[in-house]
């Protein structure tokens, strides 16, 4: 036992360990910094990318502005880029690319407001209560897009 205790207090392995210590300081430095390098770009560009996006709500008067009010307090979203769109007005939504649909609002339109879509790129957003979808409709849903399992 007092072998070790005097090898761990010897000048030797005091000075080893000092190094050691600083080289792993350093690694991690130097990883964390390599990482922040490697993620901060691409936050960026994802915060721009949707940042940008124009943004158009199917919604009544009420539901629209408590949509808007959301989408613009996430912080994420621009006030400017958002279109409200009336069920009479609906071809105004063509070259938008994200559509936020009030389920209570426009779901008996809701094969008018795919149709609008400039392609298949475009998101929908369905915004419904649970259960408010009938199953039936959202296969119609599912259908509409690339892959369905209805």
């Amino acid at each position: 036992m007092e072998f070790i205790m005097a090898f761990l207090s010897s000048r030797v392995f005091i000075i080893f360990s000092g190094i050691t210590v600083i080289v792993v300081f350093l690694r991690f430095i130097y990883d964390f910094i390599s990482w922040l390098r490697g993620v901060t770009p691409i936050f960026f560009r994802l915060g721009n990318a949707l940042s940008k996006r124009e943004i158009a709500i199917f919604a009544s008067d009420v539901a629209f502005g408590d949509l808007r009010d959301a989408l613009i307090d996430s912080k994420i979203f621009k006030g400017k880029n958002i279109v409200h769109i009336k069920d009479n007005n609906i071809d105004k939504a063509r070259g938008k690319t994200i559509f936020l649909v009030d389920w209570e609002t426009f779901g008996d339109k809701i094969d008018q407001v795919f149709s609008e879509r400039k392609n298949h790129q475009t998101a929908i957003v369905i915004y419904a209560k649970p259960g408010n979808i009938p199953q039936e409709k959202m296969c119609d849903i599912a259908k509409s897009g690339k892959h369905c399992s209805c």
